[in-house]
């Protein structure tokens, strides 16, 4: 019982962060603007007021990137770390950010004047080569270990191809550093849209396939004992944890750590239930990146 209440405390206690993260986000920066003055604006119709125009055209659109990307990419790392049995896993480990930014790489090489393809490129990269691991892994039995080991080797091999392209055409890198690198700064509403969409489905799914999560890191001999089809489940929560960090990669660029870290200190605070766990990943990362977007 301790324990629930514990964790319906964290729950409440990451969307009260979530909450005042987006406030500050929207609030503080090179020029502060309160949350008065903006509805004031809003409410009156002036659009050309200084206010307006700084939260609806900056502030807003990167803190709805940070939120959408923060909670994407540690759910999505939340996911890994149960499938793969590994509280260190991410979606750096099974090549995921390697595949989405060796695509950007590839359409910033031939074709420089697209810049409207980079974000589909990234997030085709990132699915297409989270489908690609599975199918190598089913070959020799989809368990935790072939996963991690297919999707180090095909992060090595991925990366030696972002940096032959980058050796034989450098331009590309100038077109494709900001995903390269990662960051919030060329993030538009416009531009979020897409992503969006694949967020929340992604999102959706977690949340349905969360207590079968808790079922896969028991292993698989427990999980088919149980009655699971291990191979199928797995499958659905890898497809999800591509989808997830793909869309957030295509707007956000190549940012690992979260993914890693929100979840893995999540668990040390609450422990393993995914019931929980995922939920709570989701405001923890939107929170976490906002606020370091902000800092």
């Amino acid at each position: 019982m301790r324990n629930r209440q514990k964790e319906w405390l964290m729950l409440l206690g990451a969307m009260a962060l979530t909450a005042v993260a987006i406030v500050l986000g929207i609030c503080l920066g090179s020029t502060q603007v309160s949350l008065a003055s903006f509805f004031q604006a809003l409410l009156s119709g002036d659009t050309a007021s200084p206010a307006y125009r700084i939260v609806v055209h900056s502030r807003l659109p990167r803190v709805l990137g940070a939120l959408l990307a923060g909670s994407a990419l540690a759910v999505s790392g939340a996911i890994l770390q149960a499938v793969l049995q590994n509280p260190l896993a991410s979606p750096n480990i099974i090549g995921v950010n390697t595949g989405a930014g060796l695509l950007v790489l590839l359409c910033s090489a031939f074709f420089p004047s697209q810049e409207g393809l980079l974000p589909f490129a990234a997030f085709l990269g990132a699915l297409l080569t989270a489908l690609l691991i599975f199918a190598l892994a089913m070959g020799n039995g989809v368990s935790k270990v072939t996963l991690v080991l297919t999707g180090i080797a095909m992060s090595s091999i991925l990366g030696a191809g972002m940096n032959c392209i980058m050796i034989l055409y450098p331009d590309a890198y100038i077109g494709a550093s900001t995903f390269l690198v990662g960051g919030l700064s060329a993030v538009t509403l416009k531009g979020l849209r897409f992503a969006a969409v694949y967020i929340l489905v992604g999102l959706a799914l977690a949340m349905l396939l969360r207590r079968d999560m808790n079922i896969v890191s028991l292993g698989s001999i427990a999980a088919r004992a149980l009655g699971m089809n291990v191979t199928l489940i797995r499958f659905l929560l890898i497809v999800t944890a591509a989808i997830l960090a793909g869309a957030a990669v295509s707007f956000a660029g190549l940012l690992g750590f979260v993914g890693l870290i929100v979840p893995h200190a999540i668990r040390f605070l609450i422990g393993g239930d995914n019931r929980f766990l995922v939920p709570i990943s989701a405001f923890g990362g939107a929170a976490f990146v906002i606020l370091c977007d902000l800092l």
